[in-house]
């Protein structure tokens, strides 16, 4: 069902906007509209212009509350805005101080990571590294040579130059160390050094004593820094926790609050002599709009009023649907098709009702319909999935048609059929001869289904006063009484019942036919338009005749169309055949029961999917397009209810 809306214009001063928010409008659901948008006959109206101040102070609660540790609890507390505020600002000052002690920090450890890494590989080098650095009449380069290279420049190279190479560190690819020579003798020996693809590295003047010495005091420093760092990231995680309560109150109190602030997005202004006024527009329910017009009765700062009147207003009522706990998740194939507009009919109940049944048709199986019930309820109730409800009460009806059809995970001997075998049952028409019954009522189930979508398509047209929805087109009154009297026909000549006479089937067939196919001009006529045809005659008609010939058409695949629920009881129990024969459970004595569990579990999850989709497509091809146009707008609450 599609909830009644009403359309409300408030209206008071300007200044009294915050008050009417928070004390009335926050505990009802309203659709707001853009009143600028809405009231354009109004003259002199201007948007309402002014920041938000709470949207600063509502980013650091929102960032603070994602610090939070995860699984702590946070009782209901209520903040006055007030208290947010300071609070969310006085953590923030906190906070800031904390994260630039922990800022220093951390450039400290940068850099004494980066003397602790380079000095590493020269742990070897046993002596006083500030006093290397301030040698005069020695250069001297620290670096590293790949291997290869070293073991050539020992060998080859290293007796001819006038210098002394002292090995530190030797990894899989280099050979750490530094070189030293006399200073007149430096480029020569540097050109060397470096045809053998020695890098040079340059140590800074920040270091204490041997390498070694100086390692072991950078690792001190960084394990105390890292310390300090950790007692920062616990000051911070401390503060969080002793105040996780409030920061929570004050983040759901902070974003009421920007909430409500923002409907001035939505008003208009407009002036009088002595104050400006405030304008919101938008919709309420029925119920909602009667409780907000009591509670504001008394209240001489605020006027509401509402339009009753549908033709004054340039947008369609947005749409809320109300249906029954039973029927709420089937919801989801309707929004999934589109909403309904406000004027249409829902047709959640029908859906809800048409896809179990046929669903169930399909897939009749008393223990497998009880495991889709248990599993799809136990799936909706703990992970709250909508497609496991809707699951769990179309598996009431598989159970429901696997009694009719006498199967239990598959065994056809366990439980009698209380209406037939879906395999085995055959009837014999006139014309046809032998056919597989639920083959023939599956026709007749379609036919029946899509009379009653025709019979909701013309109250929809009645309900938007389409005339031609209502009388001439195919889904229409014309449309109903030609197949309407086509299904009555084909059931009396196939139940041997006397035909109606000529003239009647004449009436009912071939008139209905001439006026579907004139159903533009008729149209036409009848709103009062003229001419009554546009364009050439000639080719209207030509037009119009494969037009009808499209429309027999669509007659004959969407009956046929239904067939596959036949197909489908018929195919799962040749499936549950085949699993009982891996089983060897056809052939006497003990079965495998692990083939016959795997079998069933294979089945039930295989053509439970297919069939799902199979009913949803007759859903939407063969019976939505035929009543239902789903071009309807959600409704959306602008404010959270408090």
């Amino acid at each position: 069902m599609i909830e009644k809306m009403k359309f409300l214009s408030i209206t008071g001063p300007k200044s009294d906007i915050d008050r009417v928010v928070n004390e009335y409008l926050s505990k009802y659901e309203i659709h707001l509209e853009n009143a600028l948008a809405e009231l354009k006959s109004v003259q002199d109206l201007t948007p309402y212009i002014q920041i938000n101040p709470y949207k600063e102070d509502l980013k650091l609660a929102e960032s603070f509350k994602r610090l939070l540790p995860e699984g702590i609890e946070t009782a209901d507390k209520k903040l006055s805005i007030e208290d947010s505020i300071n609070l969310v600002r006085d953590l923030d000052k906190n906070m800031t101080r904390i994260t630039q002690e922990r800022t220093e920090y951390e450039a400290q450890r940068s850099r004494y990571q980066e003397l602790y890494e380079k000095i590493e590989p020269f742990m070897g080098l046993e002596y006083d590294i500030s006093t290397i650095l301030k040698f005069k009449h020695l250069k001297f380069r620290f670096g590293k040579i790949p291997k290869e290279y070293y073991y050539k420049l020992k060998d080859y190279i290293y007796n001819d130059i006038e210098s002394v190479f002292y090995h530190c560190h030797v990894d899989d690819k280099y050979v750490w160390g530094i070189y030293f020579c006399v200073r007149e003798h430096v480029s020569r020996v540097d050109a060397t050094f470096a045809s053998m693809h020695f890098e040079r590295l340059f140590i800074p003047d920040a270091y204490e004593g041997t390498p070694m010495e100086a390692h072991t005091k950078l690792a001190n420093e960084l394990t105390d820094i890292n310390q300090k760092i950790a007692a920062c990231d616990k000051k911070i995680q401390d503060q969080l926790k002793d105040r996780a309560e409030d920061i929570t109150a004050a983040c759901n109190r902070l974003s009421a609050q920007s909430e409500n602030f923002d409907v001035r997005k939505l008003a208009a202004c407009t002036n009088s002599k002595h104050e400006t006024f405030y304008i919101l527009c938008g919709w309420m329910t029925e119920k909602d709009s009667a409780a907000f017009q009591k509670e504001i009765a008394d209240d001489p700062k605020l006027f509401c009023f509402l339009e009753d009147d549908s033709s004054n207003l340039l947008v369609q009522p947005p749409t809320k649907l109300k249906n029954p706990k039973v029927f709420q998740p089937f919801e989801m194939f309707v929004k999934m098709y589109g909403l309904p507009g406000y004027h249409e009919m829902d047709p959640t109940i029908f859906v809800a009702l048409t896809y179990s049944i046929i669903f169930g048709s399909m897939f009749g199986d008393v223990g497998q319909g009880i495991f889709l019930v248990i599993g799809g309820a136990l799936l909706y109730k703990f992970k709250n999935i909508t497609l496991a409800a809707i699951i769990s009460l179309a598996g009431v009806f598989s159970t429901i048609f696997g009694f009719m059809y006498g199967s239990f995970f598959g065994f056809e001997n366990v439980i009698p059929a209380l209406w037939l075998k879906p395999k085995t049952t055959m009837t014999t028409l006139p014309f046809i001869g032998t056919m597989n019954t639920v083959f023939v009522v599956a026709i007749g189930s379609g036919m029946f289904m899509i009379l009653f979508t025709m019979v909701l398509h013309v109250i929809n047209s009645i309900r938007t006063h389409d005339v031609e929805g209502i009388y001439f087109d195919q889904n229409s009154i014309c449309g109903l009484v030609f197949y309407g009297a086509l299904t009555a026909v084909i059931f009396l000549y196939m139940s041997g019942h006397k035909l109606p006479a000529t003239a009647v089937l004449v009436v009912m067939f071939v008139v209905p036919l001439i006026l579907i196919m004139l159903k533009e001009p008729l149209t036409r006529l009848i709103e009062g338009h003229k001419p009554a045809i546009e364009g050439g005659k000639g080719m209207y008609f030509v037009q119009s005749f494969f037009e009808l010939f499209e429309v027999m058409l669509s007659y004959l695949s969407n009956t046929l169309s239904f067939v596959r629920m036949g197909a489908f009881a018929v195919s799962h129990a040749a499936m549950m055949e085949v699993v009982l024969m891996l089983a060897g459970a056809e052939a006497g004595g003990s079965p495998n029961w692990i083939v016959i569990v795997l079998g069933n579990a294979f089945v039930c999850a295989m053509e439970g999917l297919i069939v799902g989709i199979q009913v949803l497509r007759l859903e939407y091809y063969e019976m939505f397009s035929r009543f239902y146009t789903g071009n309807g707008r959600e409704f959306r609450p602008f404010l959270k209810k408090s």
